[in-house]
């Protein structure tokens, strides 16, 4: 029988599209990514970017359905999903991480990093070759580094200028041992809350105050029950982009390399977008009504010998010096 050339093309077409779809490997992978930021915040933005490319570079091969705001759980649940491999991606911060591995424990230690572009020169570079391989032991796969930010002091009972300003007030931090530590070697009375009750406890005058980077205060409008602002810088930590060992396995090599690469791309538009921020944000809070205050950080860091103590029982004397020489 003679095939003519268009009806040749077709039936070449059908038989190529049939073997596809009979293979596994190129059948559409679907990924649950989960986070905890707001929707239309920098890492909300960065996810979507990162689930747009990765869609079109692979033909449609691997879609990202995007979870954010807590929408599948606290961001400690969602990291043990991630393990579980019921939830395939998820950006938990070092604090999240610590649980499984005492290295990035040290990352929150208060006044580590001089700014951001030197804490993404320690842990894009040396500190992640030291921890990834912890990564691995608990089924996850280290993709890039994103951001979070510098972490600032709100309250609702005075300006903050010295650390003996903090002296007494009732800050809510996470239940991270390094933001608890700072926040008590300045004599804060510490209090742990979920984020979700934090606003009401603020409006209500359970707590005084918290810590947060100008984003988080920003997006969740924490100005709207909190006076003041002191820009402390105290602890910087970042998201940190990870997948289910099981959900990475079933990619081709370069699913997976597309998938990696475009993680990076994302990571590092939101740090463009955090840095640009900074001075807008600062600004925007001013216009809200939040008096700022920009205390000498070297009269912070030197009331943070009692923190850097538990931080080392906590992490590990070992592993804390490991990081602290990592910072030169």
């Amino acid at each position: 029988m003679k095939i003519y050339p268009t009806l040749k093309k077709l039936t070449l077409s059908a038989i190529a599209l049939g073997l596809l779809a009979s293979n596994p490997a190129y059948s559409a992978v679907k990924l649950k990514l989960a986070h905890f930021a707001e929707s239309g915040h920098p890492a909300d933005i960065a996810a979507k970017q990162m689930a747009k490319n990765v869609s079109e570079r692979t033909n449609g091969e691997v879609k990202i359905n995007i979870y954010p705001a807590n929408q599948l759980g606290s961001p400690n649940d969602v990291l043990e999903q991630n393990i579980l491999g019921v939830i395939d991606m998820s950006l938990p911060t070092q604090g999240h991480l610590s649980k499984y591995s005492l290295k990035f424990a040290t990352v929150m230690t208060p006044f580590a990093f001089r700014d951001a572009q030197h804490a993404y020169d320690v842990l894009d570079g040396p500190f992640i070759k030291w921890a990834s391989p912890d990564l691995a032991q608990n089924n996850l796969v280290y993709l890039s580094n994103w951001d979070w930010g510098f972490r600032n002091i709100t309250n609702g009972k005075r300006a903050i200028n010295h650390p003996s300003d903090v002296k007494g007030l009732k800050l809510r931090t996470p239940p991270e041992v390094q933001l608890q530590a700072a926040m008590s070697a300045l004599g804060a009375n510490v209090t742990q809350l979920s984020f979700n009750e934090l606003y009401m406890a603020l409006k209500q005058g359970v707590v005084d105050g918290q810590e947060n980077p100008l984003s988080v205060i920003y997006h969740n409008k924490v100005y709207e029950v909190q006076s003041n602002l002191a820009m402390t810088e105290h602890v910087y930590n970042s998201m940190v982009n990870v997948i289910s060992k099981k959900k990475w396995e079933k990619l081709t090599s370069e699913q997976q390399v597309i998938l990696k690469e475009e993680s990076v791309k994302a990571g590092n538009m939101m740090r463009d977008i955090m840095q640009k921020n900074q001075a807008d944000l600062a600004k925007l809070l001013e216009e809200k009504g939040m008096k700022i205050t920009y205390p000498d950080k070297a009269e912070f860091k030197a009331a943070m010998g009692p923190a850097y103590e538990q931080i080392g029982e906590y992490a590990g004397k070992e592993n804390l010096q490991t990081f602290l020489d990592m910072l030169d």
